[in-house]
């Protein structure tokens, strides 16, 4: 089981020699209508940490992706009718299949993307949670009854609305959780009834493409489901195609940002990153904080979305904070993301590592100073701590997305919400205290799309409501707010006379 997407053969590749059951993942067709589809235009997916070729993925071609935009309008006239107890049977099933695949899964998000095996299990976890979630949601797509006899001459009328499924969803997602963040567009839409295209990142692509087999035994129509890895070019065809009619992207705000430009009348949804800040409040648990700061700032080197950038530490407490603070960083084995005992693995490529060495470099020449870490072994950054920064500095205002915190010293907490406040990026915030109003005011006062009371912003479960703001960009995932992103209200008024 599991190797139904992978091309048989013993086809040699031109660039490398190898031949393809020689790579530790296989080599991969695009998915259309149920057909894995050799395009001749093959990439390489190379391992973060040593750089090692895992994988070769073909792309689709403009071609290839209009075969899958025609497919998944055609399945959505069976997808839009089709009922509840089915796509919910479905769903389940498409659980289960990725449990019966949990260490595969896990493995291959270790061998693609360079996370460590106990953080991968992790993410296959979420993606198995996040799958039964909408399985139960998918039962739970609840209309309303609206009273329409509020003025005279309305007498006998009533509303009934229900929400209706969108049609085809585009989905592009980033390497950075390369089966969970497919799961969050894929759930919600097979939920809703709705036909997705996935567009992985290209260096990440197989994750996705080992779901697409999984889905297929599962019973999904097959037209109604698509992996096409491809550039970002022809991506660009299915963003302005009106067949499309929905959006979702995750990734950088350049990008997401101008796909919103060229996506024209179809909804949009973006999650496009932050640098989240944290406050340490002076009555804070000191231990806890600085084991959840630890967590929040270096899970999967700091590439996530939410991951602790910036640390906002009451003067009082601030020494007593950063030694336990340093003591638990210093304590993180760095290393081969295939050992269990790695908890910081490789950032996703070289251009990534040297982008931080960069940015670490001009914050100690404009005066930062290193407390630990600031160093790198090929694509592997030892984590890093750093205090006298300014809010100017890129390691301060701009997104790291690497395994690097900046603390900040404060005296009035007003002030910190402030300056949390500050960023261009609005995503999640985090607060430590017991001080209910210095909580209500945070939650005022810090313009997020979500505030985490007494953990880190890092903190996430997958039916909560989660997206942001301001850079971050808008809309929201979870599965059940992500299905309301992905319907439309229909109402259909009734003269009872």
């Amino acid at each position: 089981m599991g190797n139904e997407g992978r091309l048989r053969g013993s086809a040699t590749l031109a660039t490398e020699g190898i031949r393809s059951e020689e790579l530790l993942l296989g080599e991969y067709g695009i998915l259309v209508a149920g057909r894995w589809i050799r395009t001749g235009d093959a990439v390489e997916v190379r391992s973060p940490y040593n750089e090692s070729l895992v994988a070769v993925v073909h792309r689709a071609g403009p071609n290839e992706l209009e075969a899958a935009m025609a497919a998944a309008s055609r399945a959505f006239e069976a997808t839009r009718r089709m009922p509840s107890w089915k796509r919910a049977e479905i769903l389940e099933r498409i659980s289960a299949g990725i449990a019966a695949r949990r260490e595969e899964f896990a493995r291959t998000i270790a061998l693609e993307a360079g996370k460590p095996i106990r953080t991968a299990r992790v993410e296959v976890d979420r993606a198995i949670f996040t799958f039964k979630v909408a399985a139960e949601e998918a039962k739970r797509i609840y209309g309303e009854i609206v009273p329409l006899d509020w003025v005279p001459g309305t007498e006998g009328r009533i509303g009934y609305v229900r929400r209706v499924p969108l049609g085809p969803v585009l989905g592009i997602t980033p390497f950075n959780f390369p089966l969970n963040l497919v799961v969050h567009k894929v759930a919600p839409a097979l939920a809703a009834g709705n036909p997705i295209l996935i567009r992985p990142s290209t260096k990440t692509p197989v994750s996705a493409l080992k779901l697409g087999e999984v889905i297929l035994e599962a019973g999904w129509p097959p037209e109604g489901f698509a992996v096409v890895p491809c550039t970002t070019q022809d991506a660009e065809l299915m963003v302005q195609d009106d067949r499309i009619r929905m959006l979702t992207f995750t990734g950088s705000p350049a990008v997401g940002w101008g796909l919103k430009v060229r996506a024209g009348r179809k909804r949009v949804t973006l999650e496009l990153g932050g640098n989240a800040g944290v406050i340490i409040h002076q009555d804070a648990d000191l231990d806890y904080a600085a084991e959840r700061v630890t967590w929040g700032g270096f899970t999967y080197a700091g590439q996530s979305c939410i991951s602790v950038q910036r640390v906002y530490i009451h003067e009082e407490v601030y020494e007593a904070f950063v030694d336990r603070l340093l003591r638990r960083v210093s304590a993180l084995h760095v290393g081969d993301p295939l050992e269990e005992t790695t908890d910081v693995g490789p950032v996703i490529d070289r251009e990534a590592a040297e982008r931080i060495e960069a940015w670490v470099q001009e914050a100690i020449a404009d005066g930062a100073k290193v407390l630990t870490g600031g160093r790198r072994t090929g694509n592997l950054w030892e984590p890093t701590v750093l205090t006298s920064i300014r809010e100017d500095m890129k390691v301060s205002c701009q997104e790291v997305f690497g395994p690097l915190i900046g603390l900040h010293r404060y005296a009035d907490p007003m002030e910190a919400i402030r300056a949390v406040d500050r960023s261009d990026y609005g995503l999640q915030a985090g607060i430590f205290t017991s001080d209910l109003r210095l909580v209500e005011a945070a939650f005022e006062h810090i313009e997020v799309g979500g505030l985490v009371v007494n953990d880190v912003p890092t903190f996430r479960v997958d039916h909560m409501p989660y997206g942001g703001v301001k850079l971050s960009g808008f809309g929201r995932e979870g599965v059940r707010y992500a299905i309301e992103e992905m319907t439309e209200l229909k109402l259909m008024v009734l003269n009872r006379r």
